[in-house]
């Protein structure tokens, strides 16, 4: 469902992606983890249309998303790290703009926002200005409206970030069920937590590159002198070896 083939992109003369390729699954929950400046968002950028690489290409469902860009996007949602929404906008209001760019029809907007309201939590709320919203409503909301269209590859940054319990927990088992139900998604996170409890395979980035991949198990075999995921990780994205200590054949 996403191919990302060899993709490179600079900054001048920094390289923050340095020749990564990945190939995610139809129904996969993916989870990117990296410490911060590892590239991790500059490829979910790519990867979503708002960047153009250097080098390489990302295909999602067989669409080029640079030379084709209309046709992934169509059958793609994100949600960045900073849920954003139109303080002068009830939550309804929000979802039925969001809506009417797909060009989805009125009935079926009114639809999917109370199915999405309820699944979600602020059904209690949605006629409220969004300005009011807090964090994790505000959170729960942007989910809610990447979730209109109902599309096939979800991107998601950060979901977890400055969610309480209750709203993280909420969105983890969305999460979940969307996977299992055959929703394509790719996650960005720093809390390992997550990675462990959701991922059906890990990447583990640092310096642009890929340093670990596979599932958790398949991570912990390769690194033999670690068990726990936290240990791995900083183990991994230590820069005095993580270029050394690579899983990725290069």
């Amino acid at each position: 469902m996403i191919r990302i083939e060899n993709l490179h992109k600079y900054f001048g003369v920094k390289k923050a992606v340095d020749g990564i390729s990945l190939d995610i699954p139809e129904g996969e929950l993916f989870v990117m983890l990296g410490p911060n400046g590892a590239g991790k968002t500059t490829t979910i950028r790519i990867l979503t249309g708002l960047l153009r690489p250097t080098d390489g290409r990302v295909l999602v469902a067989g669409h080029d998303v640079t030379s084709d860009g209309e046709a992934a996007r169509a059958i793609m949602a994100y949600v960045p790290d900073e849920p954003y929404l139109y303080e002068k906008l009830t939550g309804r209001e929000f979802l039925h703009f969001v809506g009417e760019l797909y060009n989805m029809p009125s009935d079926r907007i009114a639809e999917r926002t109370a199915l999405l309201a309820e699944r979600f939590g602020f059904a209690g709320y949605i006629d409220e200005l969004c300005g009011g919203y807090s964090h994790g409503m505000r959170q729960r909301v942007v989910i809610g409206s990447a979730l209109l269209h109902e599309p096939r590859v979800l991107v998601v940054d950060e979901p977890m970030v400055g969610l309480d319990p209750r709203s993280a927990r909420i969105v983890r088992l969305a999460l979940k069920e969307l996977a299992g139900q055959g929703v394509t998604i790719f996650m960005s996170t720093h809390v390992l937590s997550v990675a462990e409890d959701l991922a059906d395979r890990i990447a583990i980035m640092n310096g642009g590159r890929i340093q670990a991949l596979g599932t958790l198990e398949e991570i912990r075999a390769e690194v033999k002198e670690f068990h726990d995921l936290e240990d791995i990780f900083i183990h991994l994205t230590d820069d005095r070896n993580c270029f050394l200590h690579s899983l990725i054949p290069r």
